[in-house]
């Protein structure tokens, strides 16, 4: 048994030992073919790139960002707004890229707070050297301290520089403000009276109801020299859902606002009455334009649905210039929906003969002495002696002043 073992095992080394051998006569034969210089017989690494190809490689550019406001370039004091009202822009961003592109629009508030913008972020897909254009509204708070405020909006997008644009507005603070608000039931009674001679303005309102109402609101708001837009005067009315709970109650009120054109306003005054048992709705402002890019303008707005008694009572008087009236009564159930403007764009006319358009009559710079008689015997040189006057008028009364002029130095 073991002489057969050995004699397998003698075998095997002897088979293993010829298949090597025929292993290395086959590689150096097929090695024979090469030489030392081939350059397969020295085989090397791959080369690589010392640099990362590019996403953006043939598509570059530049976003521009604009913001501009609603109105003629030659306006000016567009960007004032006051306290707790709204200031309009428009944000636009132009792509000066060859592929479309998604523009990440974001505001830098400065000195603003966040909550005073309409948005802080919002995108954009802008075409190939095209824009888009999308709104911002600004609104301060009514306490915010009056000054000059600064915001930044930034675009940004793949493979595209940066843009950004600054601007600036200016909040005015108002000069006086009355807010009313009323909800419930019983007897109310309400009383205003506002007098504003820098603006022009005079608002009385006398209001009483008894019953119950949803929401009642009175609210006046004053600003003396404003500027831009803003209104130097503005009300803001409104009733919802007000009924008479039994036989004798209703809801009362007589309001009136006046522009006096003395005061350099428009010389306007709406007066409203009313007596009625109830109001579905109302809602209802007057504003009142003095200065700014409006100057010289009012504007009275209402929309009422109602069942009693109501009277509008309206017109402008500008002396020598213009003059309107409207009356309007209605007595039963009704929606109407009102809107009166009133503006003055004339001229205040020069006193006679200070243009120089009266020929004829020479009217002296200096006074003349001894206009009183008390220079007897005093010489008076020729240059300072009255000249007398030959009258070009037609009239009596200017024949008058022609004789007070001759009637000069006598």
């Amino acid at each position: 048994m073991k002489r057969q073992l050995i004699y397998i095992a003698i075998i095997l080394i002897l088979g293993a030992g010829q298949v090597q051998a025929a292993v290395e006569d086959s590689d150096a034969s097929t090695m024979a073919g090469y030489s030392d210089d081939d350059t397969w017989s020295n085989p090397v690494s791959p080369s690589m790139p010392n640099y990362l190809p590019s996403p953006c490689y043939g598509d570059s550019g530049r976003l521009n960002v604009g913001i501009s406001q609603s109105g003629p370039e030659s306006e000016r004091d567009k960007a004032y707004i006051t306290q707790g009202s709204t200031l309009s822009f428009m944000v636009s961003v132009e792509n000066e890229g060859d592929t479309e592109v998604e523009a990440d629009l974001s505001i830098n508030p400065r000195g603003c707070p966040f909550e005073w913008f309409s948005w802080a972020t919002e995108t954009l897909s802008i075409p190939a050297g095209g824009s888009r254009s999308l709104p911002l509204q600004i609104t301060p708070d009514v306490n915010a301290a009056a000054g000059k405020y600064k915001f930044e909006v930034e675009a940004t997008g793949n493979c595209r520089r940066a843009g950004h644009e600054t601007t600036e507005f200016v909040v005015q603070a108002m000069d006086y403000a009355s807010k009313t608000y009323v909800s419930g039931e019983g007897d109310f009674q309400i009383s205003k009276n506002l007098k504003s001679m820098k603006s022009g303005i005079r608002s009385t309102k006398d209001v009483y109801f008894k019953g119950e109402v949803e929401d009642l609101v009175k609210n006046e708001y004053l600003v003396v020299g404003a500027k831009g837009r803003n209104p130097n005067f503005w009300e803001e009315d409104q009733v919802d859902d007000y009924r008479a709970r039994e036989i004798g109650e209703a809801l009362m009120g007589e309001e009136s606002f006046k522009s006096s054109a003395v005061f350099g306003g428009v010389g306007a005054r709406v007066t409203e009455t009313y007596d009625v048992t109830n109001m579905t709705s109302k809602v209802q402002d007057f504003t009142l334009h003095q200065t700014g890019s409006l100057k010289k303008m009012a504007e009275f707005n209402t929309e009422d649905e109602f069942t009693g008694k109501y009277w509008i009572d309206a017109k402008q008087s500008i002396p020598g210039q213009q003059s309107l009236k409207e009356q309007e009564q209605y007595n039963g159930s009704f929606l109407i929906n009102r809107t009166i403007v009133f503006r003055d764009q004339t001229k205040p006319s020069a006193a006679p003969c200070q243009e120089g358009d009266c020929p004829g009559i020479s009217v002296p710079k200096k006074p003349s002495p001894c206009q009183k008689g008390d220079c007897s015997g005093v010489y008076i040189p020729k240059r300072l002696a009255p000249v007398h006057v030959v009258s070009p008028c037609q009239s009596i009364s200017c024949h008058s002043f022609a004789d007070r002029l001759n009637g000069f130095g006598k």
